[in-house]
C-alpha cells in the first residue's frame, strides 16, 4: 500500500500502521514531496513562530523521544522546530519516508491501482491495493475572483509565497482573509510597510477562549456533513472565531487588526469599495484559504458535482481502496491523529480482506 504524504496526517496514520504490525517499506510506503521533514511547515515563512501559529498537537508516540510542541522553542522559526521533530520522529520510528517523490496520477489500470509518482527526477509506478491520500491542502492556496483582479500592476502573493515582511518594505499592502495566517501578516508588516490595510469578506470574530479547533464542535460538524456529502469544505476558522490574545488584542487597540469590508474590484494600482473609494495599493497579499489538494487523485474520478469527495470516517465512498487522512473534520492536528489510528484499522482490515 501507498501512504501519500509525510505531513501530521500521513505520519499519524504510518505510525498506526507498524503498530498494527506493517511493515514500512515492505508492507507500505510512504510518498513525500518535500525536500526535507516538516510537511507544509518546511515551506512556512521565516518569521512565523510555534506559540504564533495555531496549536501544534505532537504526533502520536511522540512522547517515546522525549518530545513536545507544547515544551518547543517558542524563538526559534515554527518551520525549523518541526522539521526538527518530524525527522527525529521518522527515524525513531523508522518510516523511511521517501522523498522527494511527487505523485502525479493515481489511476486505475484494468483492476490495478497504480500511483504514477517521479522520485529523484525519475519516473515510478507502483502497483497497490491501498492508497490513504494525506497531501493536505498547502499546495492548493485558493484565491477568489474579483473584477480586475488581472489588472492589477503590483505583486500579488498567497501564504505559500510570502517569505519574509521585508520584501514589501515601504509598499501599502492590502491583506485579504479573516484568519490567522491574515493577522500574522498584518502584525509582521505593521512597522516595515508603508501603509497596510485588512479587508475580509466576512466579519471578525475574536474570542476570549484559547484558540483550539477541536473546541469548534460545530466547526467539525459542518466539515463532516460536507464531506458526507461531497460538498465543497466550509472553512473551519469561520466556525471558530480568532482568539483574542494579548498580542492580538493589542493590535485591535493600535487600529492594525481593524478589517475594512471585502473590496468589490481591483483596479491597476489599487481596490475599489462599494461605497466608490480607492485605496491605492503596491501589493495584495491574498490569506483567503486553501483547498484540498486532490488534482493527482483525478483519474479516479471521485470528485462529485458539488465540488468535494465523499468520505465517510476516512474512506471514499466511491472507492473503498482510497482513504482520505487530514480530510474535512480530520484537518486539525487531534483530528488528524484520531483519524490516523481510525484509518490504519481499517486499510489492516481490508487487506486481511483481500
Amino acid at each position: 500500500m501507498v501512504v501519500i504524504g509525510a505531513g501530521q496526517a500521513g505520519l499519524s496514520v504510518s505510525f498506526y500502521l507498524k503498530r498494527l504490525g506493517l511493515d514500512p517499506g515492505k508492507d507500505f510506503v510512504v510518498l513525500d514531496r518535500g525536500p526535507s521533514t516538516g510537511g507544509a511547515w518546511q515551506s512556512r515563512w521565516e518569521a512565523l513562530r510555534i506559540g504564533s501559529a495555531h496549536h501544534i498537537n505532537d504526533l502520536p508516540g511522540m512522547d517515546e523521544l522525549g518530545l513536545s510542541f507544547e515544551t518547543a522553542d517558542r524563538h526559534a522559526p515554527a518551520k525549523a522546530v518541526v522539521a526538527d521533530y518530524y525527522e527525529r520522529y521518522e527515524a525513531h520510528y523508522g518510516l523511511d519516508v521517501i522523498r522527494p517523490a511527487e505523485v502525479k496520477n493515481v489511476f486505475n489500470r484494468g483492476t490495478e491501482l497504480v500511483v504514477s509518482a517521479t522520485i529523484d527526477g525519475q519516473p515510478v509506478e507502483t502497483v497497490t491495493d491501498v492508497v490513504v491520500n494525506a497531501t493536505g491542502t498547502w499546495g492548493s492556496p485558493f484565491i477568489p475572483w474579483y473584477p480586475g483582479l488581472n489588472d492589477f500592476a503590483g505583486r500579488q502573493v498567497n501564504p505559500t509565497e510570502y517569505v519574509s515582511a521585508e520584501d514589501f518594505a515601504g509598499q501599502a499592502v492590502i491583506v485579504v482573509g479573516g484568519g490567522t495566517s491574515a493577522i500574522g501578516f498584518l502584525l509582521e508588516l505593521e512597522n516595515v510597510a508603508s501603509q497596510v490595510t485588512w479587508v475580509s469578506r466576512r466579519p471578525i470574530e475574536f474570542n476570549d477562549g484559547e484558540f483550539d479547533i477541536e473546541a469548534g464542535a460545530a466547526a467539525v460538524a459542518l466539515q463532516d456533513e460536507a464531506a458526507r456529502s461531497g460538498r465543497a469544505l466550509p472553512s473551519i476558522v469561520s466556525g471558530t472565531g480568532i482568539p483574542r490574545t494579548r498580542r492580538i488584542q493589542a493590535g485591535i487597540e493600535r487600529g492594525v487588526l481593524v478589517a475594512k469590508p471585502m473590496f468589490s474590484s481591483i483596479e491597476t494600482d489599487g481596490v475599489r469599495f462599494d461605497d466608490g473609494t480607492f485605496q491605492k495599493a503596491d501589493a495584495i497579499i491574498w490569506s483567503t484559504g486553501f483547498r484540498p489538494e486532490l488534482r493527482h487523485l483525478a483519474p479516479l474520478k471521485l470528485r462529485e458535482k458539488e465540488g468535494g469527495v465523499t468520505v465517510g470516517a476516512g474512506s471514499s465512498w466511491k472507492d473503498p481502496r482510497i482513504f482520505f487522512a487530514g480530510y474535512g473534520p480530520q484537518a486539525s492536528t487531534i483530528g488528524a491523529n484520531r483519524a490516523g489510528r481510525q484509518i490504519a484499522r481499517q486499510v489492516v482490515a481490508l487487506l486481511s480482506n483481500l
